[in-house]
């Protein structure tokens, strides 16, 4: 990692740990097998299980964890105590003192069998980009390619690579090399699908083109 500031560490899936000075931040909770409850702050990303597992919540969390979702995951979180900032798509805001801008997160491409995309633009999924000691971090969320990435601007870009139901592996090469984050972090595979197939994949395809760290994960 060229950012000395900050440690990303991966659990599973779309599970990132977040470690700056001060903050510590989680993504979307998901098969989380040991006892963490060090988060400042939980970025849900939408309300799929294996995005918002709320028994993998309950191992990140302590009682003065903040956690922003989007606005339909408030019945979700309705048992959890903690402060809530529910969010939309293009906003900006300042929680624990992290700047944090929404930005969308649907499919253009993945379909189910009734021609309805997986996640609908309308249903108002977000992907984050956050700042962390002064690195800008964004996590994707279950997202195509969009036309909204060549606006996004950011240090570390954690994409989703498996396919199916979002990017495939050159897809998310393809919004790596437009979104050009220093690093670029395959995620959302090795939990039930995709594999690190995807992963070394995408790594080949910028390979020369943009810095591709795979993290092995650490809650083991």
């Amino acid at each position: 990692m060229i950012f000395q500031e900050i440690n990303i560490e991966w659990l599973h899936h779309a599970c990132f740990r977040v470690k700056g000075k001060n903050k510590t931040v989680y993504t979307d909770p998901y098969k989380v097998k040991n006892n963490y409850n060090d988060a400042d702050l939980v970025l849900v990303t939408h309300d799929h299980y294996d995005h918002l597992d709320k028994e993998s919540m309950k191992k990140l969390i302590n009682d003065k964890t903040t956690i922003v979702a989007p606005k339909d995951c408030q019945g979700l979180l309705k048992e959890f105590k903690n402060d809530k900032v529910f969010v939309s798509p293009n906003e900006v805001k300042i929680v624990k003192d992290i700047t944090i801008k929404t930005v969308p997160s649907y499919n253009i491409n993945k379909f189910n069998d009734k021609g309805m995309a997986f996640h609908p633009k309308e249903k108002g999924n977000v992907g984050y980009i956050f700042i962390v000691d002064n690195v800008r971090i964004y996590i994707a969320g279950d997202t195509d390619k969009i036309p909204e990435m060549e606006s996004f601007k950011t240090d570390i870009a954690l994409l989703p690579v498996s396919g199916i139901y979002v990017m495939t592996p050159k897809e998310a090469a393809e919004a790596a090399l437009e979104i050009n984050p220093k690093i670029a972090i395959p995620m959302h595979y090795g939990s039930g699908i995709g594999t690190e197939k995807e992963a070394q994949e995408f790594k080949k395809l910028l390979s020369n083109k943009v810095n591709v760290d795979i993290l092995t994960s650490i809650d083991k």
